[in-house]
């Protein structure tokens, strides 16, 4: 066999008439945060013509200038009369509520008995407006596209733009999602063999885990139920795309790949990507290069080529002519980009699933068989995430996909990253996410970033901590491998920073470079704040972004957006009845949040004094 026809990949996704990409208008903020020399042009002069945010400016001490650095700014987080602006009292009463409910195990452990309690005592429509008075007010924007309207308008106007999310989602038993998963994730081939065959058991299913619920509190689950839910999920992420278009400048619709079709083919492809990396990862260390860097392992041309033959992975001169040209590396060696750039376009996307036995030195097929539904599946699921990257361009929305578990993540990314080498070409369309608690978060994104820098594209980054920690641990220690989380926070906390002044470090090189600080951590803001001073970028370049979940850390949200930083809240919307999955998840994930610090509740009550001091106890934003 040809080694041209070994590495697996999807290659280049193909795009039949790729829309032309429309530059949409900068978006709009203020300025007051930059503090620069007098010589050097101000932003606005490199921009579109800016737009009023507030009728009213920032109050000068929300901003602080260093008085070492004319261009070093940070923002006061202990402002709450700038950090609340944008909200009335009533508002700031309801928040007060809604985080001390959190605070009781009771109420959050029982939250969906009580919420169904509720319904029942009160009926349908006075329970929604209680809801909507609490928590549903709280965290979620309303109950669709028109709904939402008000409120994302109000946020823009206060610096704030919005990562649209329907966050609507099955209400589904824990036997109902377990068959669910078990019927979706095992192919034909797997069913017809009885468990005898050669796959890992990281990227197999296993019913103990099959409700990938379990655990998680901060994102949302699909289940795969057939080809015409999955249609109605992308149609319904078109319209999340569409809402966000209408609403919100330079916004941002987030996508799960889960939704989109059968998650075989992720399990599947995944073991495929980890398993050539391996490979490579066992060539270098033949040569004596283990333990480096990944981006400094390069592997010398001859010695590639001897044991490659040994293998009998190819013939001498198949390999001699396949290293050539944009191929080799420009020193001569291969390195890990190289080597995932030797993909060529297959017919059949299952032809990608094959891995490289070291013990017999051939090519195998991932399965023994694939049948033409699945085939047709797989190919279907490419399809919907071409379709939603051409919508995006399209509307002028970027698109942010979300991080899963580990086990799908591989396949995720590289599928993300393919877009990015389509869609990303002319400004920063498709982002991808990072979760810093795994330990391989730095060499995924040192990697990313490498390759979009060799090839010319815009490199679009949502870093996170995780949300899958507790399930990923518990399924690593009960099926038998190894633990892909950090050992504890502090150390997350490390990967976060690192990861994050790498990206940081790139963009004062290359502004084609783009990074999403999506934190409710105070520190982490602050950290990112201090980098970008001591690495000269300035907030109205719209290269660093931040992100918060909606009803959360507005203290943190509003204050970076007055000041002129680009800061978007995760917008969740939908029917009261239908997200309520979502809603007990927040009152879980701030019972947590909540009871580890009392800061958020401190500064409103410290705002609810002000107003009531100062006779503004009635007061009404304007905008």
């Amino acid at each position: 066999m040809s080694y041209t026809r070994v590495l697996p990949s999807l290659a280049r996704l193909k795009c039949e008439n790729l829309v032309s990409l429309k530059l949409a208008a900068r978006r709009c903020r203020s300025t007051a945060a930059s503090r620069r020399p007098q010589d050097e042009k101000p932003e606005e002069a490199r921009l579109e013509p800016a737009c009023t945010l507030l009728e009213k400016p920032c109050d000068v001490d929300l901003i602080k200038a260093h008085p070492d650095r004319t261009t070093a700014i940070s923002v006061d987080f202990d402002n709450t009369h700038e950090a609340y602006r944008s909200k009335d009292t009533l508002e700031l009463l309801r928040s007060l509520l809604v985080f001390k409910l959190c605070t009781f195990d009771y109420l959050v452990d029982k939250n969906k008995e009580l919420m169904d309690l509720s319904k029942k005592i009160l009926g349908q429509r006075m329970f929604e407006k209680l809801m909507k008075m609490t928590f549903y007010g709280q965290f979620v924007a309303g109950e669709d596209q028109d709904s939402i309207k008000p409120l994302m308008e109000k946020n823009q106007a206060f610096g704030v733009g919005s990562v649209l999310d329907y966050s609507v989602e099955e209400d589904l038993t824990q036997e109902e999602a377990e068959k669910k998963e078990m019927a979706s994730c095992v192919s034909e081939a797997e069913k017809e063999s009885h468990g005898i065959d050669h796959r890992e058991k990281k990227y197999k299913a296993h019913r103990q885990f099959g409700d990938r619920r379990g655990g998680v509190i901060s994102a949302r689950t699909y289940f795969y139920a057939d080809e015409a839910k999955c249609d109605h999920h992308m149609e319904t992420f078109i319209k999340c795309i569409k809402a966000c278009a209408g609403s919100s400048v330079d916004g941002f619709s987030a996508i799960k790949m889960t939704a989109l079709g059968r998650p075989q083919f992720l399990l599947q492809f995944s073991e495929v990507l980890v398993k050539w990396r391996r490979f490579f990862s066992l060539l270098a260390a033949q040569q004596g290069k283990e333990g480096m860097a990944v981006l400094e392992q390069k592997l010398e041309l001859e010695q590639l080529q001897d044991s490659l033959t040994k293998l009998g992975v190819g013939a001498k001169h198949d390999i001699e002519n396949w290293f050539t040209g944009e191929k080799l590396g420009s020193s001569g060696t291969i390195d890990l980009l190289d080597w995932n750039s030797l993909i060529n376009d297959r017919t059949k996307i299952s032809n990608l699933l094959v891995v490289p036995n070291v013990e017999t030195g051939h090519l195998e097929p991932l399965l023994s068989r694939f049948t033409d539904e699945e085939e047709r599946q797989m190919k279907r699921m490419l399809q919907r995430m071409d379709v939603l990257a051409k919508h995006a361009v399209e509307n002028g929305v970027r698109l942010m996909v979300d991080a899963e578990q580990t086990y799908f993540q591989p396949a995720i990314s590289r599928l993300t990253l393919e877009m990015q080498r389509i869609f990303n070409t002319h400004k920063p369309i498709i982002f991808n996410t990072y979760q810093c608690y795994l330990k391989e978060a730095y060499d995924n994104v040192s990697v990313d970033v490498e390759l979009s820098r060799r090839e010319g594209w815009y490199f679009g980054a949502k870093l996170v901590r995780g949300a899958y920690m507790h399930q990923e641990r518990q399924r690593a220690a009960e099926i038998g491998y190894e633990d892909p989380i950090n050992p504890e926070y502090e150390s997350t906390n490390r990967m976060y920073h690192r990861c994050l002044e790498y990206i940081l470090e790139e963009i004062s090189h290359n502004r084609m470079t783009n990074v999403m600080v999506a934190s409710h951590n105070e520190d982490t803001v602050k950290f990112t704040l201090e980098k970008m001073n001591e690495l000269g970028l300035t907030p109205g370049e719209n290269n660093v972004f931040f992100g918060q979940l909606l009803g959360m850390c507005d203290q943190i949200s509003f204050p970076l957006g007055q000041a002129g930083f680009p800061v978007y809240k995760y917008v969740p919307y939908g029917p009261v009845n239908e997200v309520i999955p979502y809603l007990c998840r927040r009152a879980q994930e701030n019972r947590g949040f909540m009871k580890g610090s009392q800061r958020e509740r401190s500064l409103l009550y410290k705002e609810l004094k002000r107003r009531l001091f100062n006779g503004q106890f009635f007061y009404k934003p304007v905008f």
